[in-house]
């Protein structure tokens, strides 16, 4: 099948590849993992130091695991959004875009009973039209006849929208969680310069609320002259293609615009249009846990007229979040500080970390009391969703 165009090939590139060898292997990373060793009392070591099995604790090896973020791509999506063959090649290797024995051999090898998949970033949102839906269409139909059908009850899926068509993208949300049972959707930052508090996705809104699934929001590349103003640089002997694109990305932007995303439907009124609406969102909170106590008091003023209820109260109602890539117990108490355990889910963001098994054994020793451990390890994905593990 031949590519679509789409214009100039946004830069996809992510931080795994040049770690391991520059610019030869461009990669679409997501987040960096700190990983942090956990020690028999909780605590944490080095974060540099690679998990071993003599420093993990043996409790808790009997849980089960949901993963709620976990890529997945096809040879078309990956020319698509991909710059260059060796991007394409670090890609394939990488196994995005394999989602049979081993995907399933590394779930097993990890313990993670379920993944979540969604296509990777963008995705087809920037397709515009009828090449845009009939691509959405065909992704989530290959979900279904493929991994889903060949893995009963390993694989569930959010479904891939063609957001540049609102009304179109609505319909073939409802049609994929009523008819191929999909849990939801998941959208990748700006849709052509909006975000989802624009009136343009209303539509999508509605059904997501109507439907009662969740939308999660992962980052996705700067619109150009966001990139040129805060991630480009002209300095000579500074400016490696790879550096800029990977500050943007993985290195911080972001995980910063998906922040501003969520404070925009909140200041916006999204929450207060659609009060039922589900939101997730990944990478720890994207930096929520930081800031907080900082967004709630100093939004909180301002839109103490114009919001239904104090600012900080919509991050308790209407959204979810994950431990996708970000393996640190200091994160995820900083996280749990402001946000219930009841909305807390587990995570991988695979195949972008070192292995699912990195990420289970990290949790498996996390010092939490065993119920909790449950509730983000399984459970609240249960009751989000719906399924049973």
């Amino acid at each position: 099948m031949e590519p679509i165009e789409q214009g100039p090939p946004r830069r996809l590139l992510g931080r795994r590849g040049f770690v391991a060898g520059a610019a030869a292997a461009l990669g679409a990373g997501v987040g960096i993992s700190a990983t942090a060793v956990a020690t028999r009392d909780g605590g944490t070591k080095d974060s540099q130091v690679s998990l071993t099995e003599k420093d993990i604790t043996l409790r808790d090896q009997d849980l089960k695991f949901i993963g709620t973020e976990e890529t997945f791509s096809t040879p078309e999506l990956m020319r698509l959004n991909s710059i260059n063959k060796d991007h394409i090649a670090f890609l394939t290797e990488l196994g995005l875009a394999d989602l049979g024995e081993r995907r399933i051999r590394d779930m097993d090898q990890g313990g993670l009973n379920v993944q979540i998949l969604s296509a990777h970033t963008p995705s087809v949102q920037n397709v515009p039209g009828k090449r845009g839906i009939d691509f959405a269409y065909r992704l989530n139909r290959m979900l279904v006849e493929g991994p889903m059908a060949k893995y009963p009850g390993r694989f569930q899926a959010f479904a891939t929208l063609p957001l540049q068509s609102p009304e179109a993208a609505a319909d073939e949300l409802e049609r994929s969680v009523r008819e191929d049972g999909f849990l939801g959707v998941l959208t990748n930052g700006h849709i052509t310069k909006k975000y989802l508090d624009h009136a343009d996705f209303e539509p999508v809104l509605a059904r997501a609320q109507a439907l009662d699934v969740p939308i999660y929001l992962h980052p996705g590349y700067p619109a150009e002259e966001i990139y040129d103003i805060y991630f480009r640089t002209t300095r000579s002997g500074y400016t490696k293609e790879f550096q800029d694109y990977i500050f943007s990305g993985s290195g911080l932007g972001w995980h910063q615009e998906v922040l501003i995303q969520c404070v925009r439907m909140i200041a916006y009124g999204v929450f207060d249009r659609f009060p039922k609406l589900k939101v997730i969102v990944g990478h720890m909170g994207e930096g929520l846990p930081f800031y907080y106590e900082r967004i709630a008091n100093d939004m909180g003023e301002p839109t103490e007229n114009s919001l239904e209820k104090p600012f900080e109260q919509y991050f308790q109602d209407n959204f979810w979040f994950t431990t996708s890539a970000f393996f640190q117990d200091d994160l995820l108490h900083q996280l749990l500080k402001h946000i219930s355990v009841d909305r807390v889910m587990f995570a991988t963001d695979y195949p972008f970390i070192d292995s699912i098994k990195e990420g289970t054994d990290w949790f498996r020793a996390v010092d939490l009391p065993r119920a909790d451990k449950e509730k983000i390890a399984f459970r609240n994905a249960e009751n989000l969703f719906g399924i049973t593990v």
